[in-house]
């Protein structure tokens, strides 16, 4: 196995080591509160991935002339928020978090559907 080849072996497993420690569990739960004796766990919804790879060149004739080679790898994440965990007297209750937004978003796109088979049934009409 070439240097290259073990150099990028080594940072591609770096690398989703460090994906595997940034999706944990303490990621999706965040750390508990406690507001006027009311005990508040949040929760996210929390995704993400990681990957690598490696490329070699063509060698030349003599030292000057090869080129090529490399390596790279990435990392990405998003978290959303889901709602929180109340505790209060003993007893759990789960309080989802309302996203305005993607409601209002998705109002449209049925907004948008409709005004699309109201035009079409016009159409036919005429």
């Amino acid at each position: 196995m070439t240097d290259l080849a073990e150099e990028t072996k080594e940072s591609v497993f770096d690398n989703i080591k460090g994906t595997r420690d940034a999706l944990s569990v303490k990621r999706a739960f965040g750390d508990a509160y406690q507001v006027d004796g009311v005990t508040i766990i949040p929760v996210a919804r929390v995704r993400g991935g990681a990957g690598g790879g490696a490329g070699e060149g063509t060698e030349g004739e003599g030292k000057e002339e090869s080129q090529g080679r490399g390596f790279g790898s990435g990392f990405g994440m998003g978290a959303q928020p889901v709602g929180v965990y109340e505790v209060r007297d003993g007893k759990v209750e789960w309080k989802p978090a309302v996203d305005v937004s993607r409601i209002a978003e998705r109002g449209q796109v049925l907004a948008g559907i409709i005004a699309v088979c109201v035009t079409i049934l016009l159409w036919r009409r005429w």
